[in-house]
């Protein structure tokens, strides 16, 4: 399979001549787990999949000739690859952290789904807590190639794939949708997050509501009471 390899620069965007571009980059991405949402920060911390597919004339082959070999894997280093970032990010780490293996068949499809885990700048608003939704934006994009150069596509659907995801102790995710921005050179990907209220209610909104309840009690009882108010806030100390 070396001779595939033979006169190729991984540096150079596969296209014949300029009117090839374009190059359309189909994009897709898996939410894994929702790490944590900070609020005095404003960041969402993710793990993700992200899928990245394109079309490589150069890495073409007829099967016959290498065994019936129809697909290789090789290091991401070796071939080009569309620079693809995370625009919002929150700790300057625009690019994935594993460079795993490029997937290739025999027609040049190539196929990499690097596993990664972001920080995004998130706009966050407490002004509802503990019942507060937030919606959280994860912007791809190319960093060099402009929207002649590189197009970028759905792989599939339109939404954040949930399917496997683990769930949040603390956060139920209620929709991810995803939309093209700037004429196609950018996705955004939302991930529209609601707070579980259970923990709240039970350690703060009840033992806040009972207090103030047994305050207010403090005024109804008679005046011949005597000790009662003293036994009755006792048992809070």
């Amino acid at each position: 399979m070396m001779d595939v390899f033979r006169g190729y620069n991984s540096l150079i965007q596969p296209v014949k001549n300029i009117s090839d571009t374009p190059i359309i980059v189909k994009i897709a991405l898996q939410l894994v787990l929702l790490i944590n949402v900070d609020e005095k920060d404003q960041v969402m911390h993710t793990n993700v999949w992200l899928t990245l597919k394109w079309h490589d004339f150069q890495m073409r082959w007829n099967p016959v000739k290498y065994g019936e070999i129809r697909q290789i894997r090789v290091q991401p280093d070796k071939v080009w690859l569309p620079d693809i970032v995370l625009f919002n990010n929150a700790d300057g780490n625009y690019e994935v952290s594993f460079m795993c293996n490029v997937v290739i068949n025999h027609l040049g499809d190539m196929l990499w789904v690097p596993p990664a885990i972001y920080k995004s700048s998130c706009i966050i608003d407490v002004e509802f807590f503990p019942f507060d939704e937030q919606v959280c934006t994860l912007v791809f994009g190319s960093w060099t190639y402009n929207e002649n150069e590189i197009k970028l596509e759905f792989e599939q659907a339109e939404w954040v794939d949930l399917s496997e995801y683990a769930p949040s102790s603390i956060w139920d995710v209620m929709d991810a949708p995803a939309s093209l921005v700037n004429k196609r050179s950018r996705i955004e990907f939302q991930v529209r997050i609601r707070r579980k209220t259970l923990f709240y209610t039970v350690v703060l909104i009840i033992p806040t509501v009972l207090m103030a309840f047994l305050s207010m009690a403090v005024f109804f009882l008679p005046t011949d009471s005597g000790k009662l108010p003293k036994k009755l806030f006792s048992s809070f100390k």
